[in-house]
Order: C-alpha cells, then structure tokens, then sequence
C-alpha cells in the first residue's frame, strides 16, 4: 500500500493523545540534559502504552531506546512515539534509527525535526527506506517550544536567553538604599526556584552580587532541585572574594567573566576558590554579553537565565540577546528614588519602542507574572555535525 495512503488512514487524534504522553516524559529531563534536547517517548500496542522513556542526561541512552529496552521483545509490532526525530548518526550512543529497525517497530510517529542541517531527516529515510512507517509532525509546535533552548543554539549558537525581574507596580527593583527583599511574596520566589531548577545557568551582573551578595542557588522543598551554573559579569574584577557566591559551596560551578587577565592576582585567589575565570573580548570598555553568551553555548549551557541588574537587563534588551521576559508585579510603590528595573535602551520615539510578543498574565499570590516573547536576533549556520549526543 502506498505511504501516502496508509498515512491517510492515520487516527490524528489518538497520535495527538498519545504525542502529549510522550512530551510529558520529555519533559521530566528539563534542565538536565543539555548541552542535548530534552525528549520523551512511549511505545503503544494495540492501544495501550507498553513502555515509556526520557532523556535522562547526555552521554546517556536517548529516549527512544530507553522506552525499547523497556519493553524487549514487545516492542517488535508497536508504535513508537518520539518528541524529536531519531538520531541517525553517532555521538556518545549509537544511532537511534538502528536501534527502532533492529526491535521490530511497526511504525514511527515523530513531533518535531532534527533542526540541525546536516542531520535533519536522516533519521526518517533510513526508516522509510527500510519499510517503516513514519509520520511527522504531531504536535510540533508543542514539542519545538519544550526545546526552544536547543533549537536557538543549533540554528543561532547562542542560548536561550530568559530575562526574569521583580518589581514594584513603578518599575522599582529596590529602594534608594539598594533595599530589594523582598520585592515579591514567597509564591513567586518559589516559582523562581522552580525555574531555576529547569536553566543550565543564571548570569547576574557584578552590581547585583555587591548590594545583595546572592547565592544564585536551587532552594526548593524537600532540598529537591539542582543548582545552575552560576556566571557574574564583572569586567575589571573589583567584586571582593568573600561574597557569598565565592565562598558558598554548590555541585554547580560558579565562572566569572571580565576583561582582565585569568594570571592576574585578584584572577588567582578566584581560581584559588574553585572559580573559574573567563576573559572575554571587550565592547564599550565592558564584557561583550553576545560574546559571553555564545561561549555559554560552546561550553553546553543552552538556556541563560538573567536575574540583574539594570545595567545588564538593558543590555541584553538593548542587543536584542534576550528571548523570554517574566516579570513579576508586586502591588508595591516605592517612588522616583527607587532603583529601576532596566537600564538604556536607546529608545527615543514610541514608535520604536521594544515591542513584545505573546504577552501572558498570570497571579502568583499576591503579584502578577507578566511573560512575554521578544522578536528574535540574527541568525548563523548551525555548527557543523553537532546534534544529539
């Protein structure tokens, strides 16, 4: 029978239904599988889900063969569904496609495509070709924003970059005295830990950590939750090696990006603390913020979140670097004196303010998590070769 028929007869609402079981496995792995997408899969036969799988981390076992090492010997006859196209190729596990050919699947139904160039739709011929079905595209728009991270990287070779502030109802991140705790209620510093708990780093600027002295840390419940990579902007290291920041101890590691030499001597007692120091090339006299993102990216951080100051919220506003804004509202007024959220943004007619796109209201607690999407930057080429590993 023709594909182009037998995909005509394809239930598109039972492949919806069982695609939003998938990208809830997919999702378990958020936050833990970069410099890798995240991607869940679940093997279905005769209507009832027989094993399920997700990336865990990379260097592990993707999730399509995590879901077919599950079900051994029933996987042959099934249908699998994957968030992502299978791999074709080999990185740090073999390809993904041979593993789905060797178990026997009957067919293959595939949410979002491998974004990568080089790679993309590899996977689905080498099925096609060895008499597989395949059918593409369930979902996708659900399963490309789970891997709105990874797909930046690969198309950009730049990380998705989600700018979160709390302010008062006046724009205020804290009063003339550099006095911010707390802007926001407990409810919405928990859904900050919870955000945390999903980002490969957090980048805060060398003010932040001098007025409030940070920990940049994962504090949820239960001690559950993992800490990101903790990145401070301070171009000519003048932040003192006793914050705590430097002296607290964290499983995540902590990089401080500046101008100055990595051999200098304020450098050294840094590394001396199990800091890393990144020189990065200059702009305007300070940190090139595209520049350390796109070593962010190199270095397998896919999603960068921004917490402060004003100075660098500007920045990334301004470079238009940013992908992502959640400000939180608090029903506060501090007045003129206070400290402002963001700094210049080089706007001098309404008509060419930054516009926002997709923009979200939701109350946690006593304030309001305003979220929107900002226009997208410039693109690359992706990097050669690199995909799933």
């Amino acid at each position: 029978m023709p594909r182009a028929h037998r995909e005509a007869q394809f239930d598109r609402a039972v492949a919806e239904f069982f695609m939003r079981i998938a990208l809830e496995e997919a999702a378990r792995g958020l936050g833990r599988t970069s410099p890798n997408p995240v991607v869940g899969a679940i093997l279905v036969k005769g209507g009832r889900i027989i094993a399920r799988g997700y990336h865990r981390k990379a260097g592990t076992a993707h999730a399509e063969v995590v879901a077919l090492e599950a079900a051994g010997a029933r996987a042959r006859g099934a249908d699998l569904y994957t968030t992502l196209e299978p791999c074709d190729h080999w990185g740090r596990t073999p390809p993904c496609s041979q593993a789905i050919l060797e178990a026997g699947v009957r067919r293959v139904i595939c949410g979002s495509t491998d974004p990568n160039p080089l790679v993309s739709g590899r996977g689905v011929r080498r099925l096609r070709k060895a008499g597989v079905e395949v059918v593409t595209g369930v979902l996708r728009e659900e399963a490309d924003a789970l891997n709105r991270p990874f797909l930046k990287v690969m198309t950009t070779g730049l990380p998705w970059v989600t700018v979160k502030a709390a302010l008062t109802l006046d724009g205020k991140i804290a009063t003339a005295t550099g006095d911010s705790r707390w802007v926001t209620g407990e409810p919405a510093r928990l859904w900050v830990h919870r955000l945390r708990n999903r980002v490969d780093a957090i980048l805060v600027g060398a003010s932040t950590v001098r007025l409030d002295d940070p920990q940049l840390t994962t504090r949820l419940p239960g001690g559950e939750g993992r800490d990101a990579v903790r990145v401070v902007v301070d171009s000519h290291l003048r932040l003192k090696p006793t914050h705590t920041l430097f002296t607290q101890r964290s499983a995540a590691r902590t990089i401080v990006a500046t101008l100055e030499a990595v051999e200098s001597p304020r450098a050294r007692r840094l590394t001396s603390q199990g800091v890393e120091v990144w020189r990065v090339k200059a702009r305007a006299g300070r940190v090139d913020v595209k520049a350390l993102l796109g070593r962010l990216a190199k270095a397998g951080l896919n999603h960068v979140l921004v917490e402060g100051g004003s100075q660098l919220y500007g920045t990334v506003l301004r470079e238009r670097l940013a992908d992502e804004l959640c400000l939180f509202l608090a029903p506060k007024l501090v007045g003129a004196s206070g400290l402002s959220w963001v700094g210049e943004l080089g706007v001098e007619e309404m008509g060419k303010a930054l516009h926002l796109e997709d923009v979200r209201f939701e109350a946690v607690g006593r304030d309001m998590l305003v979220r929107a999407r900002l226009p997208s930057g410039s693109k690359r080429p992706s990097p050669p070769g690199r995909g799933r590993g």
